[in-house]
């Protein structure tokens, strides 16, 4: 994993998946990367990205993004999270692309723009 950092706008969503299957790989994880205990570790990382808003109001919880360091521990959990899930697609051979897109138009019939829009 020493090649250069890639950003949103042209990271793939193949190669974040590579990169978490190579960590995995290379610690020879895979045993225990099972579907049930991968799920399971994505609701603990969501449980702890939740501690960090727990008690705090809407209006403070937009302003994290203000606080460096705050936004960096944010960050750190969306990271576990984001983590898991590309793992879960891994495991399962789920092509996170496809899925989301179909997701998204079935939502869309779900729940329609309103007309006053």
């Amino acid at each position: 994993m020493t090649e250069s950092p890639r950003h949103d706008d042209v990271a793939t969503v193949d190669e974040l998946k590579a990169i978490v299957h190579q960590f995995v790989d290379e610690r020879n994880w895979h045993e225990f990367h099972q579907p049930k205990n991968l799920v399971m570790s994505l609701a603990i990382e969501t449980a702890e990205l939740m501690e960090h808003f727990q008690w705090l109001t809407p209006e403070e919880s937009a302003r994290v993004k203000e606080d460096e360091q705050k936004l960096h521990d944010v960050g750190e959990e969306v990271a576990d999270c984001l983590a898991y899930l590309l793992a879960i697609a891994n495991k399962l051979d789920i092509d996170l692309s496809t899925t989301l897109r179909a997701k998204m138009i079935r939502n869309a019939v779900k729940y329609p723009v309103p007309d006053d829009a």
